[in-house]
């Protein structure tokens, strides 16, 4: 039903032509460059940059496409926040985890425990990945670059890692935690979204897992990938 759904837009989109489609959508694509020119410009943060985006499609809905009136606004607001809110509750027991681990003094244990048991840059980037993957299913990725980082940032660096390096192995890596299963935020966002359980999200997303390890441990073994541009 969905596959006919989606032929039948397709038809209808491609019987209009480009230029007419272009004209349709021409304030709707305005929104990630207005948001991507705002960040990248240095104007606005990425935070400030999603507000901006909200209230600007919310002018262009109203105003330009008319696609709803300002009554439905109220609805969409409480259908945002039911849809919302356990995601918050999930990202503010992340925030709390990294306190924690924080305050159990966890970043130096994993410092202390990198530098006794490896001597190598090969071997080192192993056991970081490993640790950030972990951390990545249980922890926000903010949090946990901002506690991890500076920990272990010289302890890498004295093994010869190239610090950019380790910046592209960390954020792939927690990206990747963040949908694998169980834990990973990005499956309870995906099902929230999609109104389907979240373990369900994470069977269908284990392919797409394993071509994101396979890239992981290209971009980890072969540094070329990460530094031929700079």
């Amino acid at each position: 039903e969905d596959k006919e759904r989606i032929r039948s837009k397709m038809i209808e989109l491609r019987s209009k032509g480009l230029l007419k489609l272009f004209k349709e959508s021409f304030w709707a694509l305005m929104s990630p460059v207005i948001v991507l020119g705002g960040i990248y410009s240095g104007i606005v943060t990425p935070t400030e940059a999603a507000c901006i985006s909200v209230f600007y499609s919310l002018f262009v809905s109203l105003v330009i496409y008319k696609s709803f009136t300002v009554r439905e606004i109220i609805p969409f607001l409480a259908n945002a926040v039911k849809a919302y809110a356990p995601l918050c509750f999930v990202l503010a027991f992340a925030i709390a985890f990294g306190r924690v681990l924080a305050l159990a003094k966890a970043p130096a244990l994993i410092e202390n425990f990198i530098l006794n048991n490896f001597s190598t840059g090969t071997s080192v980037l192993t056991g970081v990945v490993v640790i950030f993957l972990l951390l990545g299913m249980v922890m926000d990725t903010g949090p946990a670059i901002v506690i991890l980082s500076p920990i272990l940032l010289p302890a890498v660096q004295s093994l010869g890692v190239d610090q950019v390096h380790f910046g592209v192995i960390m954020v792939c890596c927690l990206s990747i935690g963040l949908a694998t299963p169980p834990f990973g935020l990005d499956l309870f966002v995906a099902g929230t979204l999609s109104d389907i359980p979240p373990m369900t999200v994470a069977g269908k997303a284990i392919p797409f897992i394993i071509a994101f390890g396979i890239a992981l441990f290209i971009i980890t073994y072969i540094p070329w990938f990460s530094l031929a541009l700079l």
